[in-house]
């Protein structure tokens, strides 16, 4: 499946625009992720893409929809991936790109959350300042913390070289991303 291919797929399936912009942030930081470790970009980037696509309409069944239409479209690779994006759900992560898009997801929505309270936005931030946040528990409050740092564990970075991994792909891509 190709990234054009997967972004057809989320917006038959996801109206939102700040579910889609989300989806389209994950991507980038998931083909940033591939390149660091020397992984599939493509393969990385649809899955960041495709990782929420179900969530809008079928709250109750994520992810279940779009892995059991990836795996029908033969993308059993990518459709594990997203199966097991929250590591709650019990889903033995078996690739590096299982384990990516838990370090991805919520820390890349927290990060985007953060720089859209401060009055430079990305411009100027830095670990620091996304930690402070991240301590504070009612700032975006629906990002589970723990996870997150099962994320960066997941691939061997300390949480402070995540973030700041982050932030630069965020920065590199803002135009793109309208951040």
């Amino acid at each position: 499946m190709t990234e054009s291919d997967a972004r057809d797929l989320l917006y038959t399936m996801t109206e939102t625009e700040s579910l889609r912009k989300h989806a389209h942030t994950v991507s980038v930081v998931m083909k940033a992720l591939a390149k660091k470790f020397g992984e599939n970009e493509e393969k990385f980037a649809v899955t960041g893409l495709l990782h929420d696509a179900d969530y809008e309409k079928y709250p109750d069944e994520h992810p279940n929809l779009i892995v059991e239409k990836l795996n029908k479209m033969g993308e059993n690779e990518i459709a594990h991936a997203i199966a097991g994006h929250y590591t709650i759900w019990n889903v033995p992560r078996n690739t590096l790109m299982d384990k990516c898009i838990v370090a991805a997801d919520e820390l890349t929505g927290f990060i985007v959350a953060a720089s859209l309270v401060r009055p430079t936005g990305l411009e100027g931030m830095n670990s620091k300042s996304v930690m402070k946040k991240f301590k504070t528990s009612t700032f975006a409050a629906k990002v589970d913390r723990a996870e997150v740092k099962r994320g960066a564990e997941l691939i061997g970075m300390e949480l402070n070289d995540l973030i700041t991994f982050i932030i630069q792909v965020l920065q590199q891509n803002k135009e793109e991303l309208n951040l």
